[in-house]
């Protein structure tokens, strides 16, 4: 019998990795330390490792990695426009792709673009568009793409970071840098920037009256909010206490993400001439 040449045969004894993985998420505990040393209820957000200009094909890239969240973005343009109506004359035009590898998150995916993948390119979309200047690209088009690499929690905020170090690193005006933080809400106590497990397990003991999650884009320069995205059921002060509480996350991320910039700067600037 031929052999096919065209598919890689496996052992003739083994299984599926899922059936060793698969494990029933255990309830995690609503007081005490966090699973990964962090404390609750406070302003505790994971170290962040953040670098520039790593795809040569890009105009501007980006990689921020915090905790096991991994996400890549690269930004194309400006180029022209495909339509133009009689917006585009007078500015340009954003558009957003946010996807999830299909190797980023404990159930394998598609590369095709879910429905998960279009709300996040939208909620994307708004946090940027407010800190972009499009009235300087006339007639122009700004590609922004972000690939999740692994999915270990608070992706979207991480996403709004990483876009906007790849816009920066393209040499894009932006009125500043939008900086992204989530936190979650469960009954009296809250974790901010959440794992994986903190955001799809869930605690022990929570009300259900007071459980959700609150992802702030914010300018911090500007000391404004560009993008606000809940989910769950939270009352209005515990969902203000939330947004100042994703706030102050973002002020202590903005000095690392300056100096990562600052760092791609000196890097891509030409030697001085000695004369």
């Amino acid at each position: 019998m031929p052999t096919d040449t065209k598919r890689v045969r496996g052992p003739e004894v083994s299984q599926s990795p899922s059936l060793v993985t698969s494990k029933p998420a255990a309830a995690l505990p609503s007081s005490g330390p966090r699973a990964d040393g962090r404390q609750r209820d406070q302003v505790d957000v994971r170290p962040v490792f953040v670098r520039c200009g790593l795809v040569s094909q890009a105009k501007g890239s980006a990689y921020i990695e915090a905790g096991n969240t991994k996400l890549m973005s690269c930004v194309y343009g400006p180029r022209e426009t495909e339509r133009k109506d009689e917006t585009d004359m007078k500015c340009g035009r954003l558009t957003t792709d946010m996807r999830f590898a299909p190797f980023s998150c404990p159930e394998r995916g598609s590369w095709i673009q879910g429905s998960q993948d279009r709300d996040f390119s939208l909620m994307l979309y708004e946090s940027l568009q407010p800190a972009v200047c499009l009235h300087k690209y006339p007639r122009s088009q700004i590609e922004v793409s972000v690939m999740v690499l692994e999915n270990g929690g608070s992706v979207l905020a991480h996403a709004v970071t990483c876009a906007s170090l790849a816009l920066a690193d393209a040499g894009i005006e932006m009125y500043d840098l939008v900086l992204g933080c989530s936190v979650r809400q469960d009954g009296a106590s809250y974790v901010v920037d959440p794992t994986y497990a903190e955001e799809s397990g869930g605690s022990c003991g929570g009300s259900s009256e007071d459980a959700g999650g609150v992802t702030v884009a914010f300018l911090p320069s500007l000391n404004q909010i560009s993008g606000l995205q809940s989910d769950g059921e939270m009352a209005g002060e515990t969902l203000t206490a939330g947004v100042r509480t994703c706030i102050e996350g973002c002020y202590k991320l903005y000095p690392v993400i300056q100096q990562a910039l600052l760092k791609a700067v000196r890097k891509a600037a030409p030697p001085p001439s000695e004369s």
